[in-house]
């Protein structure tokens, strides 16, 4: 008897491989809108029906659909292509961002009865997104439409959708690995068990000998060449301290070696087989010891590889002082000295780092190695390759497609490397996807930070002096360990005028899981301690926080200095941080102390208030090259290398080219991020899609409509280009027209071609502000804290699609509310990390954040493309000490370490005594007092204020993770 299946209504008999789960065997046979998320049935992107009911298919074994119907989402759609109701409404309201989740979101959505739609908290319990803050998915479910269809040359500034959102409801766009590469061969890693070992030997005989291997590969098959894994425009801003696979392991989950076989289970099995004999070295895990003298030496490596002192593991370091920070400690009145931790973070983008890669013809005749990546930096990957194997750049080729996540986790080179160099070996393709549990151990994370701060100020508020010494724990393996450091200790400190500061700033090396780039670069970290330091500050001079802030912050027209030195390209090209601390002032006025039964009897109430400011784009220059030119049919194509994974900067660029071109969205294609097809860019990171990439676009299109009013003038014999203008399909000229498709016959007959260039190098550099408000109570009985509003000001000059970027706005702060609350990559005291899943990890859920208030200030940049700003890291900032400031208010205790969770907030509240009084007024800081009222009674509500179905309290309570339950349920 065969076996029977129905997939999408198509009837398949192959049978699944014994253990096969049902997303692989959907996968294998072309069905790439079920997603591989995590592994074990945490994120829910690889829902599917099965007669009706969503499973995870990646816990569904293959042989229980025997006989079954399955749908995937390609199957939502009728025969005729029409979109499911569902798919419809995402698309409408644009609830999605990268999308890797979307097929996941829409599948357990369409199942949904109307009992359950009322109780979206406990429906969307199995599904995970990292981009959106949830919002955006909630008004999708409701109905909520978003997006526009703007007029021609009138799309910026309007919500327009994303140019790719139909292939991502109907789950045909295209990920990493959604496709088909005949002969493909499967690579697994070996990883180190030791935290700091020498190989002295490795016998690779028996993992041969598996079936199905083709492929060991050793520290004895790699390049001698030290290179780093971090991607910067200047690759000499890191030091070159990594082998492809080295003789000397650093950190526990180091690769050691790589198995490539026809299948995972072959390569896995050969992985089992590989006989490694080590000499344990001592290790050292904690930063300050690692600068001690006597501590094992992480690296012995010479002044080539660009390490500062590699005696003392020290990788990175800046000190600097502006005028005397002992006098200005002396002319105060009040000094406040505090240490402050943050602790590692997963990027946890829901597609894995991976790569693909095979060789074929190039346009030349010769073979070219072509390689396909979950890349932010797909020229800078290829520069890197060509350099660590000796490659001609025409002999590589680097390509993304639709990434599923970022976050700065993919400013790396992790995988390229390795598998390019089993290609290379093997001339065959190769694939290499990291498994969720790797993406802890292997990837890299957010670096954790002590910050040390000391301030003084006069009884009336005055700032006379600020002091930081920063210790980074950059891991070991120091890609992005000094940039993040010199980056922490520079807009963070700038913001505020002190007429004495003084920073001492460190990045470490020990031997742990590296840490690499994430959202906010460095500043995240630090600003939560100097934003809790000013607001203790306010407290205890008897100014309000936000006087206080308005008291010191920089001003529009002044030089960002700090200890570090004058970045001579950074400067103030527009000014919101005023506005953004009115509109967190106006959030308070309006909201007062909140209805008076909109708490629990008993429990403790608190605001505050966090701001920041950002670069608008990394420093030394980044670079973007982009063509826009006329095709044949009159329609428009844009030629750019930035890579699009959820940051929107593939809708802004088309927006911008159709203002410039006075045309449609829908007129105009994209090609992007492969080397092939376009020309450099330094990548999607640093905030640079629309200030960078997006000024090179529009300095292409507004070039392009110059020559085409030029051409058409001289066509149609008209005096000048003035007397010409363009519409959405023609040229029009002292009453007569040319259609755009006539224009191009009559170019090309001319033997020419109607196409621009544009290059921006990225400096200077504008900045960014954002300010986060947040008011919450507290239950002194359990430490449960519930986010009663959570508002946030951003500074983005020129918005150029509202919809877009309140989306970033609002998944900046959910993130930076899962750094705030629970998340934290756990090492044990060999720097193995212990939270290698989502199930011991937490990230938040659709329960767990509340809706965010997003408003834009009135700002227009003079530096950025038609006045806008950055806005895809800078949300993430001020979260962390905003929260933190309202829990100082709420409590009277001062938390300096991140995760604020539920047991560490119960402990502190229950050392402080039963009837200790604590801060309760909840009025901005103003130090009233109030009794701690024991145990907890009474429902939260909102007190009444209007809302979409979401606007209520929350819960934010990690404790529950280990018996698996939701979190932050509809109180």
């Amino acid at each position: 008897m065969s076996y029977g299946i129905h997939i999408n209504g198509r009837p398949f008999e192959d049978e699944p491989r014994a253990g096969q789960c049902l997303r692989t065997y959907l996968r294998e046979r072309g069905w790439f809108g079920v997603k591989k998320g995590c592994d074990a049935g945490d994120c829910g992107a690889c829902t599917v029906h099965v007669d009706g009911e969503p499973v995870h298919s990646c816990l569904y074994p293959a042989v229980r659909a025997e006989g079954r119907a399955v749908t995937t989402v390609e199957g939502l759609a009728d025969e005729s292509g029409e979109l499911h109701p569902v798919q419809q409404k995402f698309l409408d309201a644009q609830g999605f961002q990268c999308g890797f989740c979307t097929a996941g979101y829409l599948m357990t959505t369409a199942a949904l009865d109307e009992e359950q739609l009322t109780d979206l908290p406990r429906a969307f319990k199995g599904n995970i997104c990292r981009c959106t803050g949830y919002r955006a998915i909630e008004d999708a479910v409701r109905g909520v439409r978003h997006t526009e269809e703007p007029d021609a040359g009138r799309a910026v500034g309007r919500n327009l959708g994303a140019p790719a959102g139909p292939q991502v409801v109907t789950g045909t766009a295209r990920y990493t690995f959604d496709l088909d590469v005949p002969g493909l061969l499967h690579m697994k890693l070996l990883r180190s068990p030791h935290p700091h070992a020498r190989i002295l030997a490795i016998d690779t005989a028996a993992a041969l000998r598996v079936p199905g291997v083709h492929l060991v590969l050793t520290h004895h098959d790699a390049p001698e060449r030290l290179y780093s894994t971090a991607r910067h425009e200047h690759p000499t801003e890191d030091p070159d301290d990594t082998r492809l696979l080295d003789d000397t392991v650093r950190y526990i989950g180091q690769r050691v070696a790589a198995v490539v076989a026809d299948s995972e289970a072959a390569a896995e099995e050969g992985c089992r087989r590989i006989e490694v004999t080590y000499e344990q070295l001592p290790y050292v895990t904690d930063p300050e010891e690692a600068m001690a003298p006597g501590a094992p030496v992480v690296h012995d490596k010479g002044p080539e590889s660009r390490i500062a002192r590699p005696e003392n593991n020290v990788v990175g370091e800046v000190h600097g002082e502006i005028g005397s920070v002992e006098q200005g400690f002396a002319e105060a009145d009040v000094v406040y000295e505090e240490t402050f931790r943050t602790q590692r973070v997963q990027h946890a983008s829901l597609e894995t780092h991976g790569a693909v890669a095979w060789y074929e013809m190039g346009e030349d005749g010769g073979e070219r190695l072509t390689v396909r990546s979950s890349t932010q930096t797909p020229f800078l990957t290829r520069r890197a390759l060509c350099a660590l194997f000796d490659l001609e750049l025409k002999q590589v080729r680097v390509l993304a497609g639709r990434v599923g996540g970022g976050f700065g986790g993919k400013q790396e080179m992790i995988v390229e490397d390795i598998v390019a160099l089993a290609v290379m070996r093997l001339r065959r393709p190769v694939k290499l996807e990291y498994t969720r549990a790797e993406q802890f151990y292997g990837a890299t994370t957010r670096h954790p930070f002590t910050i040390g701060v000391r301030a003084g100020a006069r009884a009336d508020g005055t700032l006379t002096a600020l002091q930081v010494r920063v210790v980074s724990n950059t891991g070991a393996y120091g890609n992005h360990g000094p940039a993040v450091m010199f980056h922490s200790v520079g807009e963070s400190m700038a913001v505020y005028r002190a007429p004495h500061k003084k920073v001492n700033a460190y990045s470490v090396y020990t031997n742990s899981v590296p840490a690499g780039a994430f959202r906010g670069y460095g500043l995240g970290q630090v600003v939560f301690a100097v934003e809790s330091v000013m607001d203790e500050l306010a407290r205890r001079t008897g100014v309000d926080p936000l006087v206080f802030r308005e008291l010191h912050i920089i001003g529009p027209g002044e030089h960002m200095i700090t200890p570090g030195g004058e970045e001579e390209d950074l400067e103030i090209a527009s000014y919101g941080l005023d506005q953004c601390l009115q509109g967190v002032r106006d959030a308070i006025q309006e909201y007062g102390d909140g209805p008076g039964d909109d708490v629990p009897e008993g429990w403790l109430v608190g605001q505050g208030t966090g701001m920041s400011m950002i670069a608008t784009g990394p420093p030394g220059g980044h670079f973007a090259d982009a063509t826009v030119k006329l095709l044949q049919d009159g329609t428009y194509d844009i030629a750019v290398g930035t890579a699009e994974f959820g940051n929107g900067t593939t809708t802004v660029h088309k927006q911008i080219t159709a203002g410039a071109l006075s045309t449609t969205v829908d007129r105009i294609a994209i090609r992007q991020s492969d080397t092939d097809v376009v020309r450099h860019d330094t990548g999607a990171f640093g905030s640079a899609g629309t200030v960078v990439a997006g000024k090179a676009v529009m300095k292409a299109a507004d070039a392009l409509a110059v020559q085409l009013l030029e051409f058409a003038a001289r066509y149609l014999g008209a005096a000048a280009p003035g007397e010409c203008r363009l519409t959405a399909d023609a040229v029009e000229c002292a009453g007569r027209a040319v259609s755009l498709k006539e224009l191009f016959q009559a170019a090309r007959t001319a033997g020419r071609e109607l196409l621009a260039d544009g290059h921006w190098g990225g400096s200077p550099r504008s900045v960014a502000f954002n300010a986060q408000w947040f008011r919450l109570a507290v239950d002194p009985g359990t430490g449960e804290i519930r986010i009663l509003r959570s508002v946030h000001a951003a500074d983005a000059g020129k918005v150029m699609n509202p919809m877009q970027c309140r989306g970033q706005v609002e998944g900046g702060v959910a993130q930076a509310l899962g750094a705030t609350l629970f998340e934290n990559v756990r090492l044990d005291g060999r720097g193995e990390v212990t939270t290698a899943a989502f199930r011991r990890y937490r990230l938040p859920q659709y329960a767990d954040v509340p809706r965010t208030e997003v408003h834009f200030m009135e700002t227009s940049d003079a530096i950025g493309p038609l006045g806008a700003k950055s806005m895809s890291e800078s949300p993430f900032n001020p979260v962390a000490p905003a929260f933190a400031n309202a829990l100082r208010d709420a409590t009277g205790i001062r938390f300096t370490e991140l995760p604020l969770t539920r047991d560490r907030v119960w402990l502190a509240l229950d050392a402080a005594g039963g009837g200790v009084t604590v801060t309760s007024a909840g009025r901005g800081g103003d130090g009233s007092a109030g009794t701690r009222a024991p145990g907890r009674s009474g429902v939260a509500k909102r007190g009444g204020r209007s809302g979409v179905s979401r606007d209520r309290a929350w819960t934010m309570d990690p404790t529950c993770l280990a018996r698996g339950v939701r979190t932050g349920s509809h109180q």
